[in-house]
């Protein structure tokens, strides 16, 4: 069974085709990667797999069932690039409040609480108010919310925007773990080094997905060592000259 298919997916406001016939086919327990400029469609496909939005037309199925449905919901973990936290709450009460969402008992979230706390590096700041946090320590408690219930399927917007270095690759390792324990983990990242980490990715450009493959046979496929210069040219991109003296 597919962890998610998409057929002919579109999503519309109004005359704006954010989502433009996708089809997508991710296997279970594998790492996926979308990727592509701001406006290409990624954030708005992840928001319907995940129930957030309704679709326009097409079928879009998370574990073989259509969706929104509530039957996937408490088997999907959803991280948005924006803040997913209660900024008014501690970062204990956040991880809590999600966990009781979930239905998760007292003692399973306890357990889970210590665990993500240790994984974001922000048991020293359990107690403190999120609108307190910087940028990236807020992003990390909405991972650890995310994470809470120890989803089938974890959706990725950006998660790593923000975080140094030493902690992305954390994170990475983080996420590979969860693929080995039967996780399907689909990302979106404007990080090419990440984007290679993953089992497959999925160029996407004006809403429709343009290419998709394993990284090195992408980039073989276009004779390119990246796959910034890989998605140029699927997408049929020049990439602009380099001026003298100009990064």
């Amino acid at each position: 069974m597919l962890a998610v298919k998409t057929d002919k997916l579109v999503k519309c406001y109004g005359k704006f085709k954010a989502v433009d016939d996708l089809n997508l086919h991710v296997e279970k327990g594998e790492i996926y990667g979308l990727l592509g400029p701001n406006g290409a469609g990624k954030t708005t496909a992840i928001k319907v797999l995940s129930g957030l939005i309704k679709k326009t037309s097409g079928t879009a199925k998370v574990l073989d069932i259509e969706v929104p449905n509530k039957l996937v919901s408490g088997n999907v973990g959803y991280m948005p690039q924006e803040t997913a936290a209660y900024i008014g709450l501690t970062v204990h009460q956040n991880i809590e409040f999600f966990g009781k969402l979930f239905g998760l008992d007292k003692e399973h979230i306890a357990k889970r609480e210590k665990e993500l706390l240790e994984f974001i590096d922000l048991t020293d700041w359990r107690d403190e108010l999120v609108q307190n946090l910087s940028g990236g320590m807020k992003h990390r408690v909405s991972l650890a919310c995310a994470l809470i219930h120890e989803p089938d399927i974890l959706f990725l917007d950006e998660p790593t925007v923000g975080v140094d270095p030493k902690l992305r690759i954390k994170f990475w390792k983080f996420f590979t773990k969860m693929k080995e324990n039967g996780t399907t983990v689909i990302i979106t990242t404007h990080y090419m080094d990440e984007a290679r980490r993953c089992d497959r990715v999925g160029f996407m450009r004006q809403g429709k997905l343009i290419a998709e493959g394993v990284p090195e046979v992408l980039m073989k496929e276009t004779g390119t060592d990246s796959l910034e210069d890989a998605f140029l040219k699927y997408a049929d991109i020049e990439r602009p000259p380099v001026r003298p003296g100009v990064k």
